[in-house]
């Protein structure tokens, strides 16, 4: 089957596009970046352009015979850059890959979303019905997005809407590596009470989930929150970390407002620069924002189970991160 993901030198892209390699599928691939996994996918076979999905004549190439469309490409919270790019990217760039899968017949189109559409989880754990209430602009134009797919539901192409919870796992440089660097050091500050729930999901797992969206009907018009099977406080989450790379940790606590007034003061001050700064609101939001969900939906309707628990993804994460010298 020749599928296009948009988005796939990325690291949730990458993963799922060399597990598409590996089953067999003929794989296109559109990035503006390229990736730290470009030479993998490109000796795998993958047939890979550097661009954005804002360009019409591009995606059009790119999807021409493609059957199933995977959508990950986006603007995720770029220092520096107008809030004009988040609406360019997220919401008119998604028009563009639907209108274009239409007109190529693509059968399905799987977009990726976000757990941020939800914001704080006043009453966890919460679930697909939760309230949407974006907390910033990244998460605001990833439902925007959401809202552009579901206006062609009706025009010859199904769509599936996942929204992934904190994604991390090998061959991702960023997303939980300050929590490790931190865990190495021997103590970890922990800011506020520490019992902020907060939802991972291993990468293997979510790409599962992809692969069982992209079956002829398979949730066909829905939205699923992905995640792990289980979520945590912070506070053992680090905890956990620390034992995934034999560190015995300590959590000194602090109290949070002086943190979220230096991560207000911090962006103000570094903006005018376009410095990313040291501390920042949407850092000391993960002292203190609930992320814990139900996946129930996602087992029911497409058969997800997760199949790698938070203590042997945090190993192997870990075990990555010393590989490749980021520990």
């Amino acid at each position: 089957m020749k599928i296009l993901v948009t988005g796939g030198t990325g690291f949730t892209g990458a993963a799922l596009t060399l597990r598409l390699l590996d089953d067999g599928h003929s794989v296109s691939v559109i990035d503006k970046d390229p990736g730290i996994a470009l030479e993998e996918i490109k000796q795998k076979g993958a047939h890979i352009v550097l661009g954005s999905i804002t360009d019409r004549d591009l995606v059009a190439k790119s999807v021409a015979g493609a059957e199933v469309v995977m959508h990950l490409a986006a603007a995720f919270r770029e220092i520096g850059v107008p809030d004009s790019l988040y609406q360019q990217v997220n919401v008119e760039g998604t028009r563009i890959v639907v209108e274009e899968a239409l007109k190529a017949g693509a059968r399905k189109l799987v977009y990726c979303s976000t757990q941020g559409v939800h914001g704080h989880i006043e009453t966890p754990p919460g679930d697909e019905s939760s309230p949407i209430a974006p907390a910033d602009y990244y998460q605001q134009t990833k439902y925007e997005g959401e809202l552009v797919v579901q206006e062609y539901a009706n025009q010859g192409i199904e769509y599936v809407i996942l929204r992934p919870t904190a994604i991390y796992g090998p061959g991702d440089p960023g997303r939980f590596l300050m929590i490790y660097k931190r865990v190495k050091k021997g103590k970890f500050p922990m800011f506020g009470r520490g019992r902020t729930f907060y939802h991972p999901l291993y990468i293997d797992n979510l790409v599962d989930a992809f692969l069982l969206s992209m079956a002829p009907g398979a949730g066909a018009s829905e939205a699923y929150i992905i995640g792990d099977e289980e979520y945590f406080s912070i506070e053992e989450l680090v905890t956990r970390v620390g034992k995934a790379i034999d560190v015995d940790v300590s959590i000194p606590h602090f109290p949070i407002l002086p943190l979220i007034v230096a991560g207000h003061v911090c962006e103000k001050a570094c903006k005018p620069f376009g410095v990313t700064p040291p501390i920042f609101p949407r850092r000391v939001d993960w002292f203190r924002q609930v992320r814990a969900f139900r996946i129930d939906k996602a087992k029911r309707e497409l058969g997800y189970k997760p199949r790698v628990g938070i203590d042997e993804g945090l190993r192997k994460t870990g075990e990555w991160y010393r590989k490749e010298g980021y520990l």
